[in-house]
């Protein structure tokens, strides 16, 4: 009896630790989900540099619809709304997220993370045009996907860093650990691309499209730019544009946001010219994330400049 009474009271025991240790741990979860830090975004890769960066400590809102361009996106008045309940508001700069120059924010809330390059934007053009589900619009008046130069991306999340640290200085040693490992990445794909880059000095390359302007200065490539979408073929008369284009600007190769439709690869293989995928990643991929896209396009740019 008293050794059955012995096995009983340890079991209590151990149920009674038990139910201290799931209370606690209960409570450690609850405390940690409301001291995390509610960060809006307005692109893809800000959300990925939040994410690298804050870890645990943040919580980070990327609410664009898949296949929208974050670029050009228009709010609701409800998710309006969300941001304003933001701790942070992470912006691209460089007249990006056009709806944010009407929109009501605290401007205490709000982090312009180009703001340290902003003397070095390139000009856009204010080229009018439409593709994907924004229909037509102008891409204004600066270049504005500024982290496909990995230098420039590095400076953003170090904006990111800061303000990260400045909301919650208890932890900037997490956050600067966090970030200089992101750092770390985007130099060694800097290094890389810019290797290639000088193998190929001034080598002529094709753009679907105007995004590739920060890309081009920071690795000197020799870039002229088509306004062609992926998921339509050219009609014939962007075809006779490209055929005179070439005569003055021989490239081999077209660089695309996304793979583009099997009949354009295979009339531009016919005209000498291959076709590589470089994706800005605005939008969340489907697969992977930021970096393994970043590497994927460094990758595939490579076959051009080989």
């Amino acid at each position: 009896m008293s050794s059955s009474a012995e096995r009983f009271s340890v079991m209590r025991t151990s149920l009674s630790w038990l139910s201290v240790l799931l209370i606690a741990s209960a409570v450690t979860s609850t405390t940690l989900a409301e001291d995390r830090l509610s960060v809006y975004v307005v692109n893809y890769p800000l959300k990925y540099f939040a994410e690298r960066i804050g870890a645990e400590h943040v919580s980070v809102e990327f609410p664009v619809p898949a296949g929208e361009d974050p670029a050009f996106w228009k709010p609701t008045a409800e998710m309006i709304a969300a941001y304003q309940r933001a701790d942070l508001i992470l912006l691209n700069g460089a007249s990006y997220a056009k709806w944010i120059a009407t929109a009501t924010l605290a401007r205490s809330r709000l982090v312009d993370t180009s703001r340290e390059f902003a003397d070095h934007l390139v000009a856009g053009g204010n080229v009018t045009h439409s593709h994907g589900n924004t229909g037509a619009h102008a891409h204004g008046n600066f270049a504005f996907t500024t982290w496909l130069d990995f230098n420039q991306a590095a400076a953003q999340a170090k904006a990111v860093m800061e303000a990260l640290a400045r909301m919650r200085p208890d932890i900037r040693a997490s956050f600067e650990r966090n970030f200089e490992v992101l750092q770390s990445e985007f130099m060694a794909l800097d290094a890389e691309l810019n290797v290639m880059a000088r193998k190929a000095a001034n080598r002529p390359l094709l753009a679907s499209h105007p995004v590739y302007q920060y890309l081009a200065r920071r690795y000197a490539l020799n870039i002229k730019s088509l306004h062609w979408e992926p998921d339509r073929v050219p009609e014939e008369s962007e075809w006779t544009r490209l055929a005179a284009m070439q005569r003055e600007h021989a490239a081999k190769w077209i660089i695309w946001e996304q793979a583009p439709l099997e009949a354009s690869v295979q009339r531009l293989n016919a005209m000498g010219i291959g076709s590589v995928v470089f994706s800005p990643a605005a939008n969340q991929p489907e697969r992977g994330d930021f970096m393994t896209v970043m590497r994927a396009n460094v990758a595939n740019l490579g076959r051009a400049l080989d």
